[in-house]
């Protein structure tokens, strides 16, 4: 089962927290084997999205918001984009679109950061938005201060978390077809509660590097092997790692697949289209149909369907067209 570990270290400003996705990845790419159109991911996409999809996890975990975080990967290699969704709740969802030969394509720049042009873009979506108010948006590229590219999904968020928070963080990332899993470990603020969103103070940023206690520990916790992550349970690691430590085990959490497609959701993608559109499609295929990325439903409109969906805007629009 798929879980969530969050602790602290008694006496420390640092806080920890370790993901596994298990039951919950495994969903997620036996959805897109499944995909008669698509098929199952190339391995290193698989392995980028598994991160990804550990990653998000951990960063909704870490902060207190009220809404959704995508996080996306956008480039100009073979993998065009790649997008993990978590609620509050830590259900989630995820998918890539890949298009091109993935031949020679098996680091993070040749799959989306061909010309160094790639970015990471972590977005807040409030769920229940005041008028006017915008979602957070934070983007960061696929490269280091010396614009040298970054192979490592986790160095790209390190990056990221230490622009955005000012707060020190190290991150372990890992995946395979059975589980997905990340630690992070992070320098607690020194006042207030940091988020994606806050501007910390000048005492935090003035504090990174330079705490003695986080540096011995994320010297531990960068130890951990990719394989040690995917196959222990967490106890075990935790163990290994900070024995020497004097750890509190917070709460556990369940992340689990959940898709907020809908054939209203559909109808309303369709209708954005345009009648003499859909007038096309329905001519050349008899339906429109449409398929979820994120989860496989397939959604079939026929000439009925569709001229019901424009139906509606009639009669909110006077004037306007619908299909016949």
């Amino acid at each position: 089962m798929s879980q969530l570990h969050k602790f602290l270290f008694e006496g420390l400003p640092v806080r920890g927290i370790l993901v596994q996705l298990t039951d919950v990845w495994q969903d997620i790419l036996k959805r897109r084997a499944a995909n008669q159109e698509t098929g199952s991911y190339p391995e290193p996409v698989r392995h980028l999205l598994g991160e990804m999809a550990a990653a998000a996890v951990l960063m909704q975990s870490n902060i207190k918001f009220n809404g959704a975080l995508v996080m996306q990967i956008l480039g100009d290699g073979p993998l065009k984009l790649a997008v993990v969704e978590v609620q509050p709740d830590l259900r989630m969802r995820a998918t890539a679109k890949v298009v091109g030969n993935f031949a020679d394509a098996k680091t993070l720049s040749e799959m989306v950061n061909v010309k160094n042009e790639g970015r990471c873009v972590i977005t807040l979506d409030p769920l229940n938005k005041l008028p006017g108010q915008q979602p957070y948006q934070g983007v960061v590229p696929l490269f280091d201060d010396h614009r040298k590219k970054l192979d490592k999904f986790s160095d790209v968020l390190q990056h990221y978390m230490l622009q955005s928070e000012q707060l020190d963080t190290t991150l372990v990332l890992a995946a395979d077809d059975q589980s997905a899993a990340g630690l992070l470990i992070q320098r607690l603020p020194i006042k207030g509660e940091a988020n994606l969103a806050a501007k910390a103070s000048m005492a935090d940023e003035d504090e990174i590097g330079r705490n003695e206690d986080y540096n011995r520990i994320s010297i531990l916790a960068a130890s951990l092997k990719s394989q040690e992550l995917l196959q222990l349970d967490a106890d075990t690691i935790l163990r290994r790692l900070f024995w020497e430590e004097n750890l509190r085990r917070l709460e556990t959490l369940v992340p689990s697949f959940a898709c907020s497609c809908s054939r209203e959701r559909v109808s309303n993608m369709i209708r954005s289209l345009g009648a003499e559109e859909v007038e096309g499609i329905l001519a050349e295929r008899q339906n429109v149909e449409v398929g979820c990325d994120f989860c496989g439903q397939q959604y079939r409109f026929d000439a009925v369907d569709a001229a019901q969906i424009f139906t509606s805007v009639d009669k909110q629009v006077p004037g306007s067209s619908a299909i016949q």
